[in-house]
């Protein structure tokens, strides 16, 4: 585990007899659920699905514990362990979890899902700070454990759960083409430790793929001192990064042709808005083995 935690930013048809299903207090959108629906009333003794056992790393962070707070108050899922600094994250320490939800820091978040892999847990991970060469490790980990006879492991990396932040992310990828720039501004919290934002990386590296793909060159810039002030470079895609206290986690695309702008905003205004697609995360990732990045995908919107 981290010395520290982050410091970040159903649906079944309910049986004719019972009550319908109590909704996840924390949402305020639907949900899916990828739970087994109830039997039907003719069987005579259904049998009772159980829930799906949950840990969460980071837990005492303030994303950790909003996850903890999710997960107790949904609908099939049960909370059976906490783990944060200096806790080691083993089979012993997992409370038999089926799935662990890692918002750590970036220094460990790969030696966290390693181990998740090695104890036989899916993983969804909220922690920022990937890189290609650190997901193919784990996608090489993932495929030694099912060839070794191990279960067929799912992990999530998503840089954002928020539903507005996962549409802003997919528009801008589809407008990309029809522009001659493209800019992308993120602003956060100041304690967050990681610039620019796991989020706005995602961001410009799709925005810079359907540029390519439209074969549009470079976007135009006559930049030819002060570089500094142009933010970072991800793909050719500069992204500029605010920290300011009072915000949460907010992101700007701006497009620009001749004569007109195209302006993509997202404001998450409190982590709770992470929790729906968190949960979604967590119910799907056990139903698909492998490597998945990007809560999109779970979406349907890739």
């Amino acid at each position: 585990m981290s010395p520290r935690a982050r410091d970040d930013g159903p649906t079944g048809c309910p049986s004719r007899r019972g009550p319908p299903p109590r909704p996840d207090r924390v949402t305020v959108v639907n949900e899916q659920n990828t739970t087994v629906p109830d039997a039907p009333d003719s069987a005579a003794h259904p049998a009772p699905v159980r829930p799906l056992r949950v840990a969460v790393l980071g837990a005492a962070g303030r994303m950790g514990s909003t996850v903890c707070s999710a997960v107790e108050g949904a609908a099939g899922l049960e909370l059976v362990a906490r783990l944060d600094a200096g806790d080691e994250v083993s089979t012993a320490t997992l409370g038999g979890a089926d799935v662990a939800v890692d918002f750590t820091v970036p220094s460990a978040t790969e030696a966290n899902v390693h181990a998740l892999i090695d104890a036989g847990v899916h993983a969804v991970v909220g922690t920022t700070g990937w890189t290609e060469e650190s997901r193919g490790r784990v996608v090489q980990h993932l495929q030694r454990a099912s060839g070794a006879g191990g279960p067929a492991l799912g992990v999530l990396i998503a840089p954002n759960f928020g539903l507005s932040a996962v549409l802003a992310m997919t528009f801008a990828a589809k407008a990309a083409r029809y522009f001659e720039s493209a800019e992308v501004i993120e602003l956060h919290h100041p304690d967050k430790v990681d610039a620019p934002s796991g989020t706005a990386r995602h961001t410009a590296a799709a925005i810079a793929a359907a540029r390519a793909d439209a074969g549009l060159g470079t976007a135009p810039d006559a930049t030819e001192s002060g570089w500094d002030a142009r933010g970072a470079d991800v793909d050719g895609v500069r992204v500029h990064a605010v920290r300011l206290r009072g915000l949460v986690a907010h992101e700007e695309i701006l497009f620009g042709n001749t004569g007109e702008q195209l302006v993509i905003r997202q404001d998450s205004f409190d982590r709770v808005s992470f929790m729906p697609g968190v949960l979604l995360a967590v119910r799907e990732v056990v139903g698909r083995p492998g490597l998945t990045v990007g809560l999109e995908n779970v979406l349907d919107l890739a």
